[in-house]
């Protein structure tokens, strides 16, 4: 960036003008029914601009990363925004005063954020201060390479620390700031001459290989093209670790001095002490093996050390009711050294009867700081004491959103001093903002708020609203609607919904594909559904929450006059997009849906079914084998066989590695013109890159509009979407269908 600080005005008024160059015309929507008789171009209605687009929410600036100075002063933290233009993300380093008079320092270019390699996510990627203060040090990517750079905390700049040939794994900063010690894998050159081996020599095919993707640097990794695999990874089950070819190579540990930079290798003797991990701890405590299958893991094991003594900190596995596979009920507990086996265990109210996230012991303390993450408020969090001797509790900080070190991770600790916290806080509409928070009285203050704009404007338009219902079965569940108005004539407004979690900010629900507050400024009120905590043994059970859940707001909102049930949308990603699929063949509630993920296929199993942790995973958590071991549970599970019972149009839009295992099912829809399908390439499983995310956004909006509203946009660049869509609806009309699909 050229500006090397903004005061919060500065960046605001940016903001604004940001959404105002972004804005596109709608056409408020009128005799919807009729459109759909006669597939006329667009409803009639008054033009005006919309105040929260798609491409608004797309570029909103995240926060994250916070790091408290060694005397506690200041705070540096990274912010991290979409760039549509270039197709990436901007990142920027700060330093700012902990009282907050003065705007943040910008000190550094973050470069590119690391990414997690399978799911898409910007990776937490921390700065450690020195011991003087008077730098932090980072990872960050510049020109395809992973490397360790400092910079000067008032801002006079920023250097690289590392030159090496490998990409930088991990780092630590000696007690003395002298000395940088960091970790490296294969070197990149390395790892190209691997895969131009394989290419030249032919590829083994094997249970490393995704043999539905591309074979050669079907990938881009840390801006390099890179050929993927999946690795082995200890304690790990399922089929969602992938690296680049070499990557399963040992850490090779190297330091530097920093007052020479000289560089030179670690012997092992000398490499870092690692923090302690659950196989530390006493066997007696500790009575089963941590494993991760498929990326579900419960904040279980969770340790915190005191700092200046032993005694720790840890979170236990709780209760785990009959049926459940994964539970998030845990014990917080003390003990006084590693080697205790009779934790002091937390019984106070909130240590018990809310899902415990991150923990931390208060430095000079005899206090764990505990965050709670509150489902029955919608997952909320919140922040208590616990007093490990006194054994009392008390509140720090009582949320009706998210206060933690991240946006993207809700359970990813804020940063502590003995007086201050530093979270990012957000609610589901209101954009992320940094605020230190009194550890004593619990007074919060702002601290950067680049969003206010975008702020402003939804909390005028489209706020959020906490919702609270019961299915038939008497389930509660939760969720955030963002509710829109009936048209001039009274007419009640459609209904969206997507299902699984919705933490923090809302832009468009797990994996950010449905831009709710641009729905609901349309006339589609817009609801993100919690899914109940806990994951069943029996995949259908798990599916069918989904679909009652769903039923029950239906007929709630419909009972309340506050929205029109004959017109409900559907849209989830991963376990939100098996839900939706689910419900279309399950349910008559949905008219029409948008999915961006795999639903279990024969097609799906056979091309992972080399891997055994695959088969084995499949077995436990789905019950299925192949498809003639478990003809009759494929039956029950799987969408490709209930392809008779989905009536709902449906959009796709998947990443190119996935869309194959959806061809079972979405080749016939295709054909029966009940399906559009667009596929994203070099795409992760959670879309990260900002063209991609944006189109996904802008044919969500398109696709809801013109099956709930009959409208149609008149820009010229869309008319083929629309010609395939008037062709479904037609095809819809002439089976007879068309009550069903929207009209």
């Amino acid at each position: 960036m050229k500006i090397l600080h903004r005061p919060t005005s500065c960046v605001v008024a940016a903001e604004r003008t940001r959404s105002v160059s972004s804005t596109r015309e709608r056409i408020a929507h009128g005799a919807w029914w009729r459109v759909l008789a006669v597939l006329v171009v667009a409803a009639p209605g008054p033009l005006h601009a919309e105040v929260i687009p798609p491409r608004r929410l797309l570029e909103v600036t995240d926060l994250g990363n916070p790091a408290i100075s060694p005397d506690g002063r200041y705070v540096a933290f990274r912010s991290e925004r979409a760039s549509v233009e270039k197709n990436t993300y901007d990142s920027t380093w700060y330093v700012q005063s902990l009282d907050g008079n003065a705007p943040p320092l910008r000190v550094a270019d973050g470069g590119v954020p690391l990414f997690q390699y399978v799911n898409g996510t910007v990776l937490p990627s921390p700065a450690v201060w020195s011991p003087d203060g008077k730098r932090i040090y980072y990872r960050a990517i510049f020109n395809g390479r992973i490397s360790v750079w400092y910079a000067a905390a008032d801002g006079s700049g920023a250097r690289t620390v590392t030159s090496d040939g490998a990409d930088v794994r991990d780092f630590v900063l000696s007690s003395d700031g002298k000395t940088l010690m960091y970790s490296v894998g294969a070197t990149r050159k390395a790892v190209a001459v691997a895969e131009e081996s394989e290419y030249d020599h032919g590829i083994r095919i094997d249970d490393s290989v995704d043999v539905a993707d591309g074979l050669f640097r079907q990938d881009v990794l840390n801006g390099r093209p890179a050929t993927r695999r999946y690795l082995a990874i200890p304690g790990v089950a399922g089929w969602a670790s992938t690296g680049h070819l070499l990557a399963n190579a040992p850490d090779r540990w190297k330091a530097v001095d920093l007052t020479t930079m000289t560089t030179r290798d670690l012997p092992a003797s000398e490499h870092p002490t690692r923090g302690l991990t659950p196989a530390d701890l006493s066997p007696d405590l500790v009575a089963e093996p941590v494993k991760i299958w498929n990326g579900l893991q419960p904040p279980r094991y969770q340790i915190a050390r005191s700092p200046g003594d032993e005694r720790i900190a840890v979170l236990l596995p709780g209760h785990k009711d009959k049926g459940l596979f994964l539970s998030r009920n845990v014990e917080l507990a003390m003990l006084p050294n590693k080697h205790a086996s009779h934790p002091v265990i937390c019984t106070a109210e909130p240590c018990r009867h809310k899902g415990i996230t991150a923990i931390q012991w208060r430095p000079g303390s005899d206090e764990v700081l505990f965050t709670t993450d509150d489902y029955d408020k919608g997952h909320a969090q919140s922040i208590y004491a616990w007093n490990v001797y006194m054994g009392t509790v008390r509140p720090i900080v009582l949320s009706r959103g998210l206060v933690s070190g991240s946006q993207r991770y809700w359970d990813i600790p804020c940063a502590l001093s003995p007086d201050t916290l530093v979270c990012v806080a957000a609610e589901a509409d209101h954009p992320p903002r940094l605020e230190a928070i009194d550890v004593k009285s619990g007074q919060r203050r702002a601290l950067f708020a680049p969003n206010q704009g975008l702020d402003a404007d939804i909390a005028a338009t489209v706020p959020a609203k906490l919702l609270r219902w019961k299915d038939a079965q008497g389930r509660e569940f939760t969720g955030q609607l963002f509710e829109a108005a009936k048209t001039d004539g009274g007419q009640l407004p459609p209904l969206f919904v997507t299902f699984y979690d919705c933490n923090g900010f809302l832009r468009g629900g797990v994996g950010d594909e449905w831009p709710l507050a641009t729905l609901a400024e349309d006339g589609i009120s817009a609801l993100c559904i919690n899914a109940i905590p806990g994951v069943h043994l029996d995949a259908t059970a798990n599916y069918d929450q989904g679909r009652t859940a769903v039923e029950g707001v239906v007929a709630r909102l419909s009972a309340e006059g506050r929205i029109d049930r004959t017109r409900v949308g559907m849209g989830g990603l991963s376990y939100g997009s098996e839900t939706t699929l689910w419900t279309l063949a399950h349910s008559k509630v949905v008219s029409a849906a948008s999915v961006s993920g795999v639903s279990a296929t024969p097609t799906y199993y056979l091309f992972n079914s080399l891997r055994a942790s695959f088969r084995t995973t499949y077995r436990k958590l789905w019950q299925l084998g192949a498809p003639n071991e478990t003809p009759e549970r494929w039956k029950e599970v799987s969408p490709a066989y209930q392809l008779d019972r989905i009536r709902a149009p449906i959009l796709f839009q998947l990443p190119e590695k996935e869309y194959r295992f959806t061809l079972d099912y979405a080749i016939p829809l295709l054909h029966a013109h009940r399906a559009d399908m667009y596929v994203f390439p070099q795409e992760t499983h959670i879309k990260y890159q900002p063209r991609h995310k944006l189109a996904v956004y802008e044919r969500n909006v398109d696709w809801f509009r013109f099956w709930l509203q009959g409208y149609v946009d008149p820009s010229q660049e869309k008319a083929g979407q629309y010609r395939i869509w008037r062709e479904m609806k037609a095809a819809a009309h002439r089976a007879g269908e068309g009550a069903h699909a929207g009209s």
